[in-house]
């Protein structure tokens, strides 16, 4: 069954199903340490053009997923965003949201933009009721982009992610919001 795909807008970004003439961007991207740097490792190209394909299936399949984010003003592919239920195996259930730029893109309130447009979809379309954000202890970047959504972290919560081979990466902290559409304080 295919759904419609949903694109969502920006001031700045649109984000959207990936496109074949974003593959090498994409790849170029995953290839770069410094932007692999909080994941086990780099991807090679067939590495990157499965997950490009993972994406493009679940976009077509349920209308969300992980967005290819582009400049609206360039038309340039800066990485992408989205929301998807979190990996098996880790120690709760829900829906993430996540992001990843290149590094060129880096520093201009890029991912906090696309973070929240894709909280607000979660929220106002898909109804959900809370969206986990998950980041390696050290990946102080991403930290800061939770916290400027509105995200707020109880370490209680943070855990050693089994998905991620034994060593430093694996610490990981848990973020989480609510739907404020459905809770009201009282």
């Amino acid at each position: 069954m295919t759904a419609m795909i949903t694109e969502l807008t920006t001031d700045r970004l649109l984000l959207r199903q990936w496109r074949d003439d974003d593959l090498d961007a994409w790849a170029a991207m995953n290839a770069d340490p410094e932007v692999r740097e909080f994941f086990p490792e780099v991807l090679t190209r067939e590495q990157a053009d499965a997950s490009l394909g993972w994406f493009r299936t679940d976009l077509a399949e349920r209308g969300w997923g992980w967005w290819a984010i582009e400049v609206t003003a360039t038309g340039e592919f800066i990485g992408m965003a989205g929301i998807d239920p979190v990996d098996e195996g880790v120690p709760f259930h829900g829906v993430e949201v996540g992001w990843r730029l290149a590094r060129g893109a880096w520093g201009h309130g890029y991912a906090t933009e696309a973070a929240g447009a894709v909280v607000r979809y979660g929220f106002e379309k898909l109804e959900l009721r809370e969206i986990l954000a998950i980041a390696a202890a050290g990946n102080v970047r991403s930290h800061a982009v939770m916290r400027r959504i509105g995200m707020t972290r109880d370490p209680a919560d943070d855990f050693d992610d089994p998905t991620v081979p034994a060593g430093p990466l694996r610490a990981s902290v848990l973020y989480r919001i609510r739907n404020p559409h459905l809770f009201t304080a009282g």
